[in-house]
């Protein structure tokens, strides 16, 4: 089973966006799409999440160099 990540969850992660910027970035093919749980309540995989943050610190030890 993959945990799920709430709104809450992700800035509890550190991830800092606002809606809109998350939509954007979504659109952009640049942030996981989140999950339609039911109505309008969402949820994103943890696992996609962790995939997501560790790709932000490979481009930024990447661009270290």
């Amino acid at each position: 089973m993959v945990n799920l990540l709430s709104a809450d969850d992700l800035k509890a992660k550190g991830i800092r966006l606002s809606k809109s910027q998350r939509n954007v970035l979504i659109k952009q093919g640049s942030f996981p799409p989140p999950i339609k749980i039911g109505g309008r309540l969402v949820a994103w995989s943890e696992p996609e999440i962790e995939a997501w943050l560790r790709a932000r610190m490979a481009e930024r030890d990447g661009a270290a160099r």
